[in-house]
């Protein structure tokens, strides 16, 4: 059933959750400051736009849905996330394949949209145009008329949403703009893609197994690591610092740390205690997790399960500040 919605985040993992469906599988916040973003979503019959405008430097880890192919672009004349080390420009825009896993990182401020399209009605429309088919990931510059018409299309839509939450509610004008954006996307794909070099491509799998090993072995030696991946030390992070901007330590690091502060925060009966959940994820020094926890989260993570454990203190506030770990 068509329908839009427009949120506005404070936190991460709320974020996370609401474009889980699009292929967001996890985001980590790596700038300083409370986490602020907005989100403007649209349903349609088996598509889905996205207007996104951020504040604050992230990562995320996107996996592609199956049968569907991802389309990403500039809007509103800011930045967009480079994804798979890959910065666009306004004007550009990329394209991901079902099932290709790539990591999409922020610098600072920025806006941009996503269209979620069915890959066979994308692959079968395009035929019938004129040929397209589409890379499992590329970039793309469209004709200046053609990118405009998408962008005019895509920015209608989600100013109906934001203008009356529910808008797009009635099947016949949803189906008529999902046919004009059909349109509107196979003529931007008609030509100008510069496809992904097997570099980049190699770059992005070693990438997704190391996602894979941080969730399966968090206390895995660097070292084993890169035997585990088949590369080296110095080729992991020449990768992590392209399309992670940090090395692979710093990486990890920050990924623990959140894990746990999403742990102590959930205040469940299983969390344990603090040095559990931490030698849990990774960290065998208490004291300097300690210390680094508390320079991303602003309190120690005692005072972060007390907290959970205690509703009555929940309406504190805290002033956060989030670091870097380079």
């Amino acid at each position: 059933m068509p329908g839009s919605r427009a949120s506005v985040f404070g936190e991460a993992e709320e974020f996370q959750a609401a474009l889980s469906a699009d292929g967001v599988a996890g985001l980590l916040v790596t700038g300083r400051g409370q986490f602020r973003a907005r989100l403007t979503q649209v349903r349609l019959d088996g598509w889905r736009l996205a207007a996104v405008e951020e504040e604050q430097p992230r990562t995320a880890f996107v996996a592609v849905p199956a049968g569907m192919v991802l389309v990403s672009f500039p809007i509103g004349g800011g930045p967009s996330p480079v994804w798979g080390g890959i910065e666009l420009n306004n004007g550009e825009m990329i394209t991901l394949g079902a099932g290709q896993r790539v990591h999409a990182r922020t610098l600072g401020p920025c806006r941009w949209g996503a269209i979620r399209v069915p890959n066979q009605q994308l692959a079968d429309y395009g035929r019938l145009m004129n040929g397209t088919v589409v890379p499992p990931a590329a970039r793309w510059r469209p004709a200046r008329a053609a990118i405009r018409q998408l962008l005019s299309l895509h920015r209608a839509a989600i100013g109906m949403a934001e203008a009356r939450a529910g808008a797009l509610t009635d099947l016949q004008a949803a189906y008529g703009l999902e046919q004009q954006l059909l349109d509107a996307v196979i003529t931007c794909l008609s030509g100008g893609a510069q496809d992904e070099t097997s570099t980049s491509r190699r770059h992005r799998d070693i990438l997704a197994r190391f996602e894979d090993l941080l969730v399966a072995e968090p206390s895995l030696p660097l070292v084993n690591i890169c035997a585990a991946l088949g590369v080296s030390d110095r080729s992991l992070r020449e990768c992590c610092k392209k399309h992670l901007g940090m090395g692979p330590s710093s990486y990890r690091r920050l990924c623990g740390m959140q894990h746990v502060h999403r742990a102590l925060r959930s205040g469940t009966p299983g969390t344990g205690s603090v040095s559990e959940v931490a030698r849990r994820h990774g960290f065998a020094s208490l004291g300097r997790f300690a210390t680094g926890y508390r320079a991303v989260y602003g309190e120690l993570p005692s005072t972060t399960l007390r907290r959970a454990s205690n509703p009555g203190m929940a309406n504190l506030t805290l002033g956060r500040r989030r670091v870097k770990f380079l």
